[in-house]
């Protein structure tokens, strides 16, 4: 490999813990790495890149995303890091970015290996770790797994919250009920079996003064866990769920169910009757709390239009993949007549670039105050490899969105459900309104408080962020509770699947707003696909494919971005031209005068 020039040297530091952050390795490794670029590598020239607090899992990672593009523009020379793994544990994702590296003439270098990739022997070496790394980490994962089920199989407890109801003695690992939280656990039962309605169930727990352990009114949600916890019946469950955060629910062979493991609150006969309750309402739920049907709807049936010929693509069930699952496929319906040759696309393909996009826009909103032009918000907006093939989105839907960011406050929800606010809005409560307020300040000053801590090491002491923190939680844990007293009336008025539908709407809305990027498979795989569809419907019109990719969305509020690729697009197996974005266009106007 021919010796590359000298210019800059990117240094990434990753810590993956408080403890790294603040007291010993962000420090360390900024002042080694540092002195190593100026007189090892004789480059005095370098910019510092830390993600504080993320796992090497994967490179999702907001400051590593920043580095690799200012690398791709041809800023640096040579990535310098701490260890190998500060990049990724990974093989695939390392091997990626190494490839990338090799294509832009950019050395790798890690310190603590003592190796360079701009030698063979660098290289060499670089495989061998990370393959080890890999191994690894992977037979330390089924190690700590296969102890796991060990010891669920002989009925040990492997830890958790204790269920409500029950308290857990550490010396004797045995558990004995608590009569006064028993007695709310017998009451929620008995009531569901008669009325079978959550909803009822939960007013009629708070009429009654009842409260969860947190000294809290009940909601619908603390009271399905409760009867959806065979725990309560003396059956002890472990490995229901596969992953950590995005869990998915295992197939009913691979659980473990220990009976007589613990004393009973309730006979077994009274759960089973609650279970088949609970199933029979359509409530059972997935890890994230959402609706979980047997039956997967499609998630953008009536959603998607032929961006060739404006008509609307047909939904139906594709082929199996190696999980042997159906992935729901799109197809316009004049393909079968020949007289258009748009391509089926699959749902995968679909969501994995609406998701993001829609994550993009949600980022764009939040940091709009360090966006200054339209230009800078299509950077914003194009960040991802689901859009690395995008040329520009078209100026007249870029600034609607930029006016529109403009000119609402960062607080507001209406970037895709309404143009513009509502002339008449109830008035919120005063009391509610005074609250919410506090509560913002609050969460302020924990930030604050975090951040001082975090990175100012002679600022506070750890004993004095302990207290500090110990007040704020204490003083938004008060809030959070009269919060929930004044809205049980609210919650009270809707059934079952009212509720529930809101609930995930915000849950789905929530979860969106904490990634930078999301795979839609794993999401789907852990997300009800009925809650998604109501989701996307709720602020997407249309959304247009030409020959698999995504040429335009537009949103329930009318803004419609539409995209440009950098090569033209064309059929896999066809001969024909490229994709017209005026074509494109006169679909999409063509389309909504047919439906208004």
């Amino acid at each position: 490999m021919p010796k590359i020039a000298i210019k800059k040297v990117a240094i990434y530091i990753r810590v993956s813990t408080v403890h790294q952050v603040d007291k010993f390795s962000l420090p360390m490794q900024r002042r080694d790495l540092s002195t190593y670029s100026e007189l090892i590598l004789g480059i005095p020239d370098y910019e510092i890149f830390e993600d504080a607090g993320y796992s090497g899992g994967n490179t999702d990672r907001p400051a590593y995303q920043n580095m690799m593009t200012r690398i791709r523009k041809g800023e640096f020379s040579h990535l310098l890091v701490w260890k190998l793994d500060r990049i990724s544990r990974n093989l695939l994702d390392f091997a990626a970015m190494y490839e990338e590296l090799q294509r832009l003439g950019v050395a790798f270098v890690s310190k603590t290996e003592q190796f360079d990739t701009s030698t063979a022997m660098g290289v060499a070496m670089m495989q061998i770790i990370m393959v080890f790394a890999t191994l690894e980490r992977r037979t330390t994962a089924e190690r700590v797994t296969a102890t796991m089920l060990s010891r669920a199989h002989s009925g040990q407890w492997n830890g958790g919250r204790v269920p409500y109801g029950y308290n857990y003695d550490a010396d004797t690992k045995t558990f004995s009920i608590n009569e006064d939280e028993a007695k709310n656990c017998r009451t929620i039962f008995n009531t569901y079996l008669k009325e079978k309605s959550i909803v009822v169930v939960t007013q009629y727990m708070n009429s009654l003064g009842a409260k969860t352990r947190n000294g809290i009114d009940w909601t619908p949600g603390t009271v399905w866990k409760i009867l959806s916890n065979p725990f309560y019946a003396g059956i002890y469950r472990y490995n229901r769920y596969s992953g950590t955060k995005n869990r998915i629910i295992n197939d009913k062979n691979e659980w473990i169910l220990v009976k007589n493991h613990h004393p009973a609150i309730i006979t077994q006969d009274a759960y089973e009757q609650a279970a088949t309750t609970l199933l029979e309402n359509g409530t059972q739920r997935n890890t994230l709390g959402r609706l979980h049907h047997a039956k997967q709807p499609y998630v953008f049936r009536d959603l998607i239009y032929c961006g060739l010929c404006k008509t609307r693509m047909v939904a139906s069930p594709g082929n199996k993949n190696a999980h042997g699952a159906r992935i729901p496929i799109y197809t316009c319906p004049l393909r079968r007549t020949s007289s258009c040759d748009n391509q089926s696309t699959n749902e995968y393909a679909i969501g994995e670039f609406v998701l993001n996009y829609i994550i993009n826009m949600l980022w764009a909103k939040k940091e709009f105050s360090s966006i200054k032009s339209p230009t800078e918000l299509e950077k914003r907006l194009l960040r991802g490899s689901s859009f690395c093939k995008i040329a520009y989105i078209e100026p007249d839907g870029l600034n609607d969105f930029y006016n529109l960011l403009t000119h609402y406050k960062r607080g507001s929800s209406f970037i895709f459900t309404a143009s513009k606010p509502r002339k008449k809005k109830a008035p919120e409560n005063s009391e509610v309104a005074a609250l919410r307020k506090e509560q913002e300040q609050q969460e302020r000053a924990l930030s604050r408080l975090q951040n001082l801590y975090l990175y100012d090491e002679s600022a506070i002491s750890e004993k004095d962020f302990i207290l500090r923190k110990h007040d704020i939680m204490a003083k938004l844990d008060e809030i959070n509770r009269k919060l929930g007293m004044m809205n049980t009336a609210a919650v009270a008025t809707l059934s079952d699947s009212d509720f529930v539908a809101k609930a995930s709407y915000l849950l789905i809305s929530k979860e969106l707003q904490s990634k930078k990027y999301i795979y839609y498979r794993d999401f789907a795989e852990s997300v009800s696909p009925d809650v998604l569809k109501t989701y996307m419907r709720s602020i997407i019109d249309s959304i247009f494919l030409v020959y698999g990719h995504v040429t335009a969305i537009t949103f329930k509020n009318g803004l419609t971005h539409r995209f440009a690729y950098s090569a033209p697009l064309s059929p896999r197996f066809s001969h024909k031209s490229g994709y017209n974005l005026d074509k494109q266009k006169q679909a999409e106007q063509e389309n909504h005068q047919n439906t208004e």
